[in-house]
């Protein structure tokens, strides 16, 4: 059987229960070792075998993964974050389907929820946002034409933007032109949650030179909108007073 499982943002301790009791039980891991925190590979059983897929092409992470099950072996297949958020799973689920090999997925914690929390942000503030966008800038891996950056700044929502941190002076320039004021609030995060973690809040002008000043030039994530900056928000109906809820009938005021 093979798990493919979420590491989460980085910090040891934010990979779920399950995720760790796999971790202990595998007999074979294969690591995301260019992200995924080498710490959780102390919960592994002396006897495992463990192999790092930044050295490793797709067809010899498969080649281990068969190789495992012919010899009845457990694999766990670690990922950063939440994998399948450019997680590329879906590539090695397809072959261990032609395979007939069985999997699971356990989820994880995504970089951009542990910027949330490392800012205590809430991303769907009333009044505000009421949408997270999770979106990326073109690189080696190309973007579909309809899911360009302009066209998801024109909502001026929340917006969390992966595997961009080497082309912010363009992210800010498409952000600006898609419809954000300049000096709509942004963040910058670097290595969300991990013991090394950088975070700073500036604007979408700013991005740029926030950055280059603090010498961060990958693994970052770019967080973008007024719920940075949580002012002028309407409180939630949920706790009003005068507010039904199947638990809580409203109190006349």
């Amino acid at each position: 059987m093979v798990y493919f499982v979420g590491a989460g943002t980085g910090a040891v301790d934010l990979i779920t229960v399950r995720g760790m009791r796999l971790l202990e039980e595998a007999d074979v891991i294969i690591y995301a070792g260019s992200l995924v925190n080498p710490e959780l590979l102390n919960a592994a059983k002396k006897q495992c075998e463990l192999y790092n897929s930044a050295k490793m092409t797709l067809e010899e992470v498969i080649t281990v993964i068969k190789t495992a099950e012919e010899q009845g072996k457990m694999t766990v297949r670690l990922h950063t974050g939440e994998p399948s958020i450019y997680g590329a799973v879906r590539e090695q689920m397809d072959e261990l389907d032609e395979l007939g090999i069985c999997y699971e997925s356990c989820p994880g914690v995504s970089a951009c929820f542990g910027a949330a929390a490392s800012l205590n942000l809430e991303y769907t503030l009333p009044g505000i946002a009421q949408s997270l966008i999770i979106t990326r800038m073109e690189g080696k891996t190309k973007v579909p034409e309809t899911e360009s950056i302009e066209s998801f700044a024109a909502h001026r929502t929340s917006m969390a933007i992966y595997l961009s941190t080497g082309m912010l002076k363009e992210l800010s320039e498409r952000l600006i032109a898609g419809g954000y004021e300049k000096e709509t609030p942004a963040a910058l995060i670097y290595k969300a949650t991990w013991k090394e973690e950088e975070a700073y809040i500036c604007t979408i002008e700013t991005l740029s030179d926030t950055a280059e000043q603090h010498h961060i030039t990958k693994t970052a994530v770019v967080l973008v909108g007024d719920v940075i900056t949580h002012q002028h928000y309407y409180k939630s109906r949920l706790y009003a007073p005068d507010f039904s809820t199947e638990f809580r009938r409203a109190k006349e005021i």
